[in-house]
């Protein structure tokens, strides 16, 4: 097997068992990996560390797939996503993070299910030079006809890897595919939609904010399909707002609440900045705003300019609050560390004017676990926040 040798001293980080291998720790490489190719990590003197996935081109240089000697092959991947899956409880119907990346041993796959189907994103060298086998995996589970890839993400360019999305295996769904949420049934564009169609990482933080808004106005940004909006309508909202700049988006969320029967409410396509700026010129207020934007730092390389997104659209979401109103706000920036973005947060109150205190922390449903060594694997936070009267 190709080697990677370490730096002196630049072996910490594995023997804590963080996966990630970065260009400088990297003395020399012996043979000649190629993209996604599995390689030995060994230390300055010689001692084996891991083996891992080689990606030439990114500053990730190898990502770990295993801790222990051996071959990495096809039943390699079989047995990772059949353990991963165990781990799951999948109840007929409802959505379901099956793989996780590093969460679950396999850097760069992750996989949702939605009922018979599996949409699958392969984000390294890794996971594209196995993509074959990862999909056998995940079509050999129980109740699975089809896999669907959608491997689109931006993160894909830094590993020299050109977008890909299809069907990998099965055959396409002859009607729509749906995914039932707390009793609400969502439609799942698998082929068009964000990321694998849907955000599950929402699930637990949907059904919060359905027992926070009855008979109040409720202001959702970025909605999407209609996640938020749909539960606010649910739990009895006075009102709700939605904002998207996707004309498509917000006919799936129009379309969401005609399919479970809600009330009528307010579907706005505008860029969420302007929007808010001009609410605040209106002088209009909510009681309860969703503020859940895309990634603005993929990387902490772009920290400090995602830092100005979010205090900027937090700063505006402040002053649209009624007294006492809440505010959810969120981060799914892995660039952006809890702590960093709960100080973003506390700047734009302070600049808003407004005393704040937090009264929930928000995380990814349980299906998307964290591992204790790989903190950035907590990509999503939020912060449920109550201004004060």
């Amino acid at each position: 097997m190709h080697k990677l040798i370490l730096k002196p001293g630049r072996e910490k980080s594995l023997k804590r068992r963080h996966p990630w291998v970065f260009s400088g720790a990297i003395a020399k490489v012996e043979g000649k990996p190629q993209l996604g190719d599995s390689v030995e990590v060994r230390s300055a003197d010689g001692a084996f560390l891991a083996v891992a996935a080689f990606s030439p081109e990114s500053q990730i240089r190898a990502r770990v797939w295993s801790w222990t000697a051996g071959d990495i092959d096809a039943a390699f991947f079989a047995q990772r996503i059949a353990r991963a899956a165990a781990a799951r409880s999948v109840s007929a119907g409802e959505g379901t993070r099956l793989v996780h990346g590093e969460s679950d041993g396999l850097p760069g796959v992750v996989a949702d299910r939605y009922g018979d189907t599996v949409v699958v994103q392969l984000l390294s060298a890794g996971a594209e030079r196995w993509r074959g086998a990862i999909a056998d995996a995940l079509a050999a589970l129980p109740g699975v006809a089809r896999v669907i890839e959608r491997s689109e993400a931006d993160v894909r360019e830094l590993e020299g890897l050109q977008p890909q999305s299809g069907l990998l295996r099965g055959e396409l769904a002859t009607g729509p595919l749906t995914v039932r949420e707390h009793g609400l049934e969502f439609a799942v564009d698998a082929e068009q939609g964000h990321k694998t169609g849907f955000y599950l990482d929402q699930r637990d933080n949907r059904l919060l904010l359905r027992g926070l808004v009855k008979d109040k106005t409720v202001l959702d940004c970025f909605c999407y399909c209609g996640g938020f909006a749909l539960n606010a309508l649910a739990g009895g909202a006075k009102s709700v707002t939605a904002i998207d700049s996707s004309g498509p988006a917000l006919a799936a969320a129009k379309a969401n609440a005609a399919r479970n029967g809600l009330p009528e409410s307010e579907w706005l396509e505008a860029d969420v900045f302007q929007a808010l700026r001009k609410f605040r010129d209106e002088g209009r207020k909510f009681d309860l705003i969703v503020l859940d934007p895309p990634k603005f730092a993929p990387t902490a390389a772009h920290a400090e300019k995602a830092a100005r997104a979010y205090k900027d659209i937090n700063l505006l979401g402040f002053r649209l609050l009624n007294p006492g109103g809440v505010l959810m706000s969120y981060s799914c920036s892995g660039g952006v560390s809890p702590d960093l973005f709960q100080k973003i947060v506390a700047g734009a109150a302070l600049d808003a004017g407004v005393d704040a205190r937090i009264e929930h922390w928000l995380h990814a449903s349980a299906d998307h676990p964290v591992v204790l060594n790989f903190p950035e694997g907590e990509y999503l936070k939020g912060l449920l926040l109550r201004v004060g009267v």
